[in-house]
């Protein structure tokens, strides 16, 4: 078996490493038939070992391969654990990425950086193989920063582009405030436990359920409490969380197949699979979850409410990912781990969907993304227009789509929770559910129906994108459409992440789902009741009628309701928080510490002072050497004089 995980994880390396160093040995086609010939065999045996895990019933692999590091007692491994949790995400992560690698031969057709990227792109798919399948902490910090510095990358991959350079510094920036915090969580965790290997640090949590330490001030604070706020703020700058969402909107300015893997298979979902995995330990702290509850609400809300202002399409589906993260995040908080693995799952295929089908849009628009230039496209994009409709009707969640099931059990899961914070959180879900519809079915009306705005010159040449771009598309529409008939049971009600997700009876709210559902039919029938479908169905009847029947109908409203608009615009002024407050703070006292520190202290008193002082000595004390021998005698007789004085008295 271990001979099968390591095909897994090192292929995409081999791939990377042949189109990054030997490039121009083995040109365009050669880089990009390494690479998808790499993620395809990594894609395959993770296929397989799910299989094998699911079907054939494997056991759980937990082996170190190697020891790394030995200081004093402590050990430090490389090694794999492969349970139900980890084939999921290698199979959901490999399958999108070879998807993604076969859609960029298009979509990067002419660009001179073609070889660079496909390298970039596999060598993500390696990070994030090696951090799903470790099976200790520091293993997944190696795999969680690897995965950061290549998203880094890619995300200024044009680095002639001042826009690229800004947006990667500043997600490489947010994501340093993130890892700083999940880094003094596993020092703490070595810390309590003496080990970072899961299986120890499970095995042992409950033993340190209620132990405190006296952090802030005399009150005392749960260890448990602590170890898991601090990891989950690793998990807000991974998984992009209010405060830490920053970065992700502006990580569009990374080609779009990046764009595509970022947002749906690999960096955002990181935080996500972490908390997840971690559910022994976050399952006794109830503080934690609470926490995690909150700010999930808080990111599916007002994140989509964003949404609704953007007129990039990629943003649209940018501003869609932040608050499809947080109904994950919420299902965590609620402690229903396996609702935010399924999301996680679907999500994955159908917002790849959606990012893959705007970036053909891109492509036939000649890289225009505003949507109030297209319009229309329906015609001259067959394969596109319909691919986009799929994905748009599984991501709001209309019944019978891979999005309904998942996105209706996290709702179903937090209004059976029982936790502080639980009634806001549900509110803010179910309101979610209207404006994910808004924005989406905006997006898609601006883009494929109603008038043709664009000018003659693009309009003439407008067509549908080459099989390359297309294939994927078509083939990530069949699990947007059929996943979640296939794995809602098994995931949700079933044994699937038995042993590998720990929730505590009291918690367990998908136990007490269950006992009302009935199989998938069921839950759709019991779908087409609830609340969150007819939201869906209000936003989609406000939206074709807004931007179908009355278009001047929005621009009347946004006039009315100016200062929101702005608002929403401005994103909340949070980049205008970070970057003229806090970032002008650090520039102003950068700057002053430079001048009154290093310039008056360091260079003009202590170098330049020292200097000074030397001189001024020496141009005083080199009168004393006269060259006259009277000067010299009488010096000495001075002396003696003193000398005498001071023995006598």
């Amino acid at each position: 078996m271990t001979a099968l995980y390591l095909s897994i994880v090192l292929a995409p390396l081999f791939g990377a490493v042949i189109a990054g160093l030997f490039r121009n040995w083995i040109g365009r086609g050669g880089a990009h038939w390494v690479t998808i010939v790499s993620v395809a065999v990594s894609a395959g045996l993770s296929l397989y070992a799910l299989y094998g895990h699911v079907v054939l019933d494997w056991p759980v692999y937990n082996e170190n391969l190697y020891t790394w590091l030995v200081a004093g007692n402590y050990g430090f491994h490389i090694g794999f654990l492969v349970d139900h949790l980890t084939v999921l995400m290698m199979s959901v992560v490999t399958f999108v990425s070879l998807m993604v690698h076969i859609y960029t031969i298009g979509y990067m057709h002419d660009d001179p950086g073609y070889q660079r990227f496909f390298s970039y792109i596999s060598l993500f798919t390696f990070s994030m193989l090696v951090l799903v399948m470790a099976n200790n902490f520091l293993q997944l910090f190696v795999g969680w920063e690897a995965v950061g510095l290549v998203s880094y990358l890619l995300i200024g991959f044009w680095f002639k582009r001042e826009t690229a350079v800004t947006a990667n510094m500043k997600a490489f920036l947010v994501n340093r405030v993130g890892d700083f915090g999940f880094l003094l969580g596993i020092a703490g965790v070595l810390m309590v436990f003496g080990s970072l290997d899961y299986a120890t640090v499970f095995a042992a949590a409950p033993a340190h359920a209620t132990e405190t330490v006296t952090w802030v001030g005399s009150q005392p604070w749960s260890v448990m409490t602590i170890l898991c706020l601090l990891l989950f703020v690793g998990a807000m700058g991974k998984s992009a969380q209010v405060p830490l969402h920053v970065w992700l909107p502006d990580s569009m300015e990374g080609p779009t197949p990046i764009s595509a893997l970022i947002h749906a298979a690999t960096m955002v979902t990181a935080g996500i699979f972490m908390v997840a995995r971690m559910s022994p330990l976050y399952e006794l702290s109830e503080t934690a979850l609470s926490f995690i509850l909150v700010i999930g609400a808080i990111t599916a809300l007002f994140m989509g409410l964003v949404g609704l202002v953007q007129n990039d399409i990629k943003r649209v589906v940018a501003y869609s990912t932040l608050s499809q993260l947080g109904y994950m995040t919420v299902a965590l908080g609620a402690s229903a781990y396996s609702a935010a693995i399924f999301h996680l799952m679907t999500h994955a295929f159908f917002k790849a969907l959606l990012f893959l089908a705007a970036g053909s849009v891109i492509i036939a628009m000649h890289h225009e993304q505003d949507m109030r230039k297209m319009g229309g496209l329906r015609k001259y994009m067959p394969w596109t227009f319909l691919t986009a409709w799929v994905g748009t009707l599984a991501l709001t969640g209309m019944p019978g789509f891979s999005g309904f099931f998942s996105k209706d059990a996290i709702i179903e899961a937090v209004h059976h929770a029982d936790r502080a914070g639980s009634d806001f959180a549900y509110w803010s879900v179910l309101l979610g559910v209207l404006i994910t519809a808004l924005y989406s079915f905006r997006m898609i009306y601006l883009t494929f129906h109603g008038q043709e705005r664009m000018d003659e010159k693009t309009r003439s040449h407008l067509h549908e994108s080459p099989w390359v771009v297309t294939l994927p598309l078509v083939v990530l529409a069949i699990p947007s459409v059929v996943i979640g008939w296939l794995t809602f049971e098994p995931i949700l009600f079933g044994d699937f992440f038995d042993g590998v997700i720990f929730v505590q009876p009291a918690h367990d709210v998908l136990a007490r789902m269950g006992e009302d559902v009935h199989g998938g039919l069921s839950f759709v029938l019991h779908g087409l009741t609830g609340a969150p479908f007819y939201l869906a169905l209000t936003g989609f009847a406000v939206a074709s009628w807004v931007y179908l029947k009355q278009p001047e109908l929005a621009e009347r409203m946004a006039r009315l309701f100016a200062p929101l608009v702005s608002l929403l615009e401005r994103k909340y002024f949070m980049d205008d928080l970070y970057m003229k407050v806090l970032a002008g703070l650090g520039r102003v006292s950068g700057t002053a510490l430079w001048k009154a520190g290093d310039q008056t202290v360091i260079d003009g008193l202590l170098v330049n002072g020292s200097a000074k002082t030397v001189g001024f000595m020496a141009g005083v004390l080199r009168h004393l050497q006269t060259g006259r021998i009277y000067h010299y005698v009488f010096a000495m007789l001075a002396g003696v004089v003193v000398l005498a004085a001071h023995f006598l008295f």
